[in-house]
């Protein structure tokens, strides 16, 4: 059977206090509604289709050619949606409608919506679940049989009908054909004259269509975000998710409230985390790593056994039994080797060093490849940029850099060469050489007593 999923997301969201559009809204470095298209992308062959209306057209910048867009200019409620977005879903066999700003929904969930709702072969299926506190949710009322007749708003229940803890989720599950009937016939009988798509589900029961529940496990999957405050509290819970996910897999988190783990992250068993460390992009970690506290990695690719100590690491990749920091920053394009070690306020830029290399602290090397067994002392700096352009620095293996050194590039320093400290080479230096690039000492003797005359 053919599946289309409909994502409504035209609203304004005005709680928000925000020119972005609600939807739009990160939670772990992702916007919302891209979790929303994951949890309904299983379900359907065809691209999602998603209804936009206020900040519409910064949802198609963002989510570009991977969705069908429908436009619902104005907003005249959720019956009204599926009234404008016909067109897109009409030739489904099933319509499964979901809402953006649910971004905790889960892709288990909507899959057994969708098998419940077609294995029952009902006109509508509500995604429902049981809240001990249902206030402010509709209410599915439900008869002797357990057809469902209705759903009631809060704020239009009755005592009775408050005391119904089963809520609508929002989402539903729609057979084509008696839906399209029913948007027919759809009126909007209220003091806003909105067209609400809860009255389609009474339509349904009155023309004698099947209508049921599907009853989710996770009341918290069905959270909306109507506000900043739901949004760092869904944030919460979805990391609380992933970080309970990952210590089930063998990864030890000293304390993960404080431990940030982005949705895109794969980490390795026996990884171990420290406190104030934020791991998010395509980030991969091996085995045995142990991280922080108060690293920072961002699509970065770590082997095993290493050791990251508040560490910066951006788009960078490095192999086995590396040790890096504290204070070291890895900027984009750089690769480290076998057992690597970045000291304490090192940054390296767009670099490769090579296998049991050391810069060990308060250097800078950019645009450059250092070769294996190469020691970089203190202080060292490639020179890679003259004000218009970048140059690259070629260091050889085994090379021996003196401390306070400025390596001015384009420049090559062969095998197993020698640079004194202190030395600001410009020229190319050749195999087992010592250069020294520095002003000659000059001593001047009884100076001080002379001064002080």
């Amino acid at each position: 059977m053919k599946t289309k999923a409909l994502i409504l997301a035209a609203g304004k969201g005005t709680r928000m206090n925000s020119d972005k559009p609600k939807v739009l809204h990160p939670l772990l470095g992702k916007e919302m509604i891209r979790y929303v298209l994951r949890a309904v992308s299983f379900q359907t062959e065809d691209k999602p289709v998603v209804l936009v209306g206020h900040g519409g057209h910064q949802i198609q910048e963002v989510l570009g050619e991977e969705v069908d867009y429908v436009w619902q200019h104005e907003q005249w409620g959720t019956g009204h949606a599926l009234i404008v977005s016909k067109d897109a879903w009409k030739d489904s066999d099933t319509v499964l409608v979901v809402c953006g700003d649910t971004p905790l929904i889960q892709p288990d969930t909507i899959e057994a919506l969708v098998k419940d709702h077609q294995q029952h072969q009902r006109a509508a299926t509500v995604l429902s679940v049981i809240m001990d506190h249902p206030g402010g949710y509709g209410r599915i009322i439900k008869d002797e049989t357990g057809q469902v007749t209705g759903i009631v708003e809060d704020r239009d229940a009755s005592v009775e009908q408050q005391s119904i803890c089963e809520i609508n989720s929002g989402m539903y599950c729609f057979q084509t054909v008696p839906l399209l009937q029913m948007l027919d016939r759809l009126k909007p009988q209220n003091v806003q004259g909105e067209y609400y798509l809860t009255d389609v589900i009474s339509l349904l029961h009155k023309d004698r269509q099947t209508v049921g529940t599907y009853l989710a496990d996770d009341s918290g999957e069905m959270a909306g975000i109507n506000d900043r405050v739901q949004l760092a509290q869904a944030s919460a819970d979805l990391q609380k998710r992933i970080n309970e996910y990952w210590m089930k897999k063998g990864v030890t988190m000293i304390n993960p409230s404080c431990t940030y783990i982005g949705v895109d992250v794969i980490l390795s068993k026996d990884v171990e985390i420290w406190p104030g460390s934020i791991l998010e992009g395509e980030t991969r970690v091996g085995e045995g790593t142990i991280i922080g506290p108060n690293c920072h990695l961002k699509d970065a690719h770590i082997g095993t056994s290493c050791h990251l100590d508040t560490t910066i690491m951006l788009d960078s990749s490095m192999k086995n039994d590396c040790t890096i920091g504290p204070f070291a920053y890895i900027r984009p394009g750089s690769s480290l080797g076998d057992r690597v070690k970045i000291g304490d306020f090192v940054e390296i830029k767009n670099t490769q060093v090579d296998e049991g290399s050391k810069l060990p602290h308060h250097s800078y090397v950019g645009d450059a490849h250092v070769g294996k067994g190469v020691n970089i002392g203190a202080g060292t700096i490639t020179c890679n940029y003259d004000g218009t352009h970048k140059y690259q620095t070629t260091i050889e293996d085994g090379v021996f850099v003196g401390s306070n050194s400025n390596l001015v590039a384009p420049i090559h320093l062969g095998k197993r060469c020698y640079i004194a400290a202190g030395s600001t080479v410009t020229e190319d230096v050749p195999e087992e050489a010592l250069a020294v690039a520095r002003g000659r000492q000059k001593n001047l003797p009884g100076w001080r007593t002379k001064k002080g005359r």
